[in-house]
């Protein structure tokens, strides 16, 4: 059984919000990349330090007064740092 410290190393998460946001909210979502979806709701990407970085994004969320409708954790930061030094597929 883990117990869950590998959830405080950095690592790349998906939120989900309601409302249609563009780059010239970059400086309110510091580090995150900004993709408007379907259906009036923006998908932020990025990499947070830790749990206190991600509970500070959150509570910004919240204080903007938006809808949270998803938070994913889709990989550690060691995980992408691996795959970025990967040797690239070599095609002809």
């Amino acid at each position: 059984m883990s117990n869950g410290r590998h959830f405080d190393q950095p690592a790349v998460y998906q939120v989900r919000i309601t409302g249609t946001f563009d780059e010239q909210w970059s400086d309110w979502f510091a580090g995150f990349d900004i993709h408007p979806q379907a259906d009036n709701e923006t998908l932020l990407t990025g990499r947070v330090a830790d749990q206190i970085s991600l509970h500070g994004l959150l509570s910004q969320i919240r204080d903007l007064g938006l809808c949270l409708l998803c938070v994913q954790r889709m990989e550690s930061a060691e995980e992408t740092d691996r795959s970025d030094n990967a040797p690239k597929e070599r095609r002809p």
